[in-house]
């Protein structure tokens, strides 16, 4: 009988710490597109894409008119200028490669000013919903945006205002 009680008496308070919990959620997409740094950082991003992959084309379409004017001329050359000609195109391919890892690479230029424009504005943000949870006493808030997989939500727990008003756009 001691054993029924101590049981019931530990799930009562377990079932009781699990109803206390709060969980919330919010959308980083809306909250992202309702902060106009963050607009004016992604297109300042898309330019800098847009002018570096102009300059890359430019680069390969130099690279094939070489590699096309070789082929034509090809029956003309000696071995030794064939050879020479090669080194020329492949060396411009190396340095296409290399340019295209700078630019667009893991580490590379658009990586680095994304980070120095975005990341100071996901870091307020991040700052916010952290205010937001423990002035509310939220376990748990997920983010709905980008692929996490919400079945249902009710917009009452939403709290993606609320962040904004923590930033100051609201």
């Amino acid at each position: 009988m001691k054993k029924l009680i101590l049981t019931l008496t530990i799930l009562t308070l377990f079932s009781g710490i699990t109803f206390a919990q709060k969980f919330g959620f919010i959308d980083s997409g809306y909250i992202l597109e309702n902060i106009p740094s963050f607009r004016a950082a992604q297109e300042q991003l898309n330019q800098l894409s847009s002018q570096y992959q102009k300059e890359l084309e430019s680069m390969h379409a130099e690279i094939e008119q070489m590699y096309q004017d070789f082929q034509a001329e090809s029956v003309l050359l000696s071995e030794d200028m064939k050879r020479k000609r090669e080194d020329v195109i492949i060396s411009k391919e190396k340095d296409y490669k290399q340019l295209q890892r700078k630019y667009f690479g893991p580490d590379g230029d658009l990586f680095q000013k994304r980070q120095g424009l975005v990341k100071p504005i996901q870091d307020d943000i991040f700052t916010a919903v952290q205010e937001i949870a423990n002035e509310g006493s939220y376990a748990v808030i997920f983010d709905k945006a980008d692929g996490t997989t919400l079945f249902f939500t009710n917009p009452r727990y939403d709290l993606s205002d609320q962040v904004l008003q923590k930033l100051g756009y609201k």
